[in-house]
């Protein structure tokens, strides 16, 4: 889960700058220079929000690395170290990946995995699900994450992620651009976009950004289960990754920092079940095929 939300609140931030940084070069002057120039804001809000999106993409691994303390395995040195980086390389062969960078971090059980592209990634484990699981519920996991980096599933989100930020900075201008025009309906000296026109496509920025994740937490969720069935095809059966579920059904597990929570294993719970970015236990158990 940890992944995700890293990669989510990346991805606004850099669009937020992004978009401030273009207004102050006199941009939005420019598409709101003779009326609204709805061709050209398209093509800008592709821009930004792609832009955004693939910065985030780029940003991933190190923001991971940072936010949760995780410490590549560079050369093992205790006997977890050894059978976590030998289970990684064997469940990567499986599924045709180059090794991914393997690290180990403080905390409650949890793993995710992440990283701009299959050549480029890391699956990282929490110290606690590594003491709290068996080995075989454990490979399970490290089998989940192989197979997310597997599906491409980083990708794949940035693609969505970028469609959807176009949409929303698209949006924000049009609403901004409305309310501009609305409050300095009676000024006809002045020229280009006034500062109703920044203020509310920010705040509006800010607002379908957060709506838009509804869509970016419902394609976490079908990757989830996907991942799932990737492990139990790695595994050869679907009962270790059923058994990893229940346990973590039964242990507390830590939210990963918010930027990262849909890359982790174990979601945690959420008020509002759309924008969870896992779906319940007990389904993907049930998907599995398990009672």
């Amino acid at each position: 889960m940890k992944r995700i939300v890293l990669f989510l609140l990346t991805n606004l931030a850099v669009m937020l700058v992004l978009s401030v940084v273009t207004s102050l070069l006199g941009v939005n002057k420019f598409l709101t220079a003779n009326g609204l120039n709805v061709g050209m804001l398209f093509v800008f809000a592709a821009v930004i929000g792609f832009g955004g999106a693939f910065i985030s993409l780029l940003m991933s691994k190190t923001m991971a690395k940072w936010s949760t303390g995780a410490q590549v395995i560079t050369h093992p040195s205790t006997s977890t170290e050894v059978w976590l980086v030998d289970s990684v390389a064997r469940l990567s062969k499986k599924a045709g990946l180059p090794m991914p960078e393997v690290a180990i971090y403080e905390g409650e059980p949890n793993a995710f995995a992440t990283g701009a592209s299959k050549n480029s990634s890391l699956v990282a484990v929490s110290t606690g699900l590594l003491q709290s699981m068996s080995r075989e519920e454990a490979e399970a996991v490290l089998a989940h994450e192989v197979a997310h980096i597997a599906n491409g599933d980083m990708v794949t989100l940035t693609l969505i992620q970028g469609v959807v930020n176009t949409f929303v900075v698209f949006l924000s201008r049009v609403v901004g651009y409305v309310v501009d025009s609305f409050l300095r309906r009676n000024d006809e000296e002045s020229s280009g976009p006034g500062i109703g026109y920044m203020v509310t496509s920010i705040v509006c920025e800010i607002v379908f950004g957060v709506l838009a994740s509804i869509i970016v937490a419902w394609f976490s969720r079908q990757r989830e289960f996907r991942a799932d069935a990737g492990a139990a095809s790695l595994m050869g059966t679907p009962v270790p990754m059923q058994n990893a579920l229940r346990r973590l059904g039964n242990l507390h597990t830590e939210p990963l920092p918010q930027n990262m929570a849909a890359s982790g294993i174990a979601g945690g719970s959420s008020m509002m079940a759309l924008f969870a970015s896992h779906p319940p236990l007990e389904e993907r158990i049930a998907a599995l095929g398990g009672r």
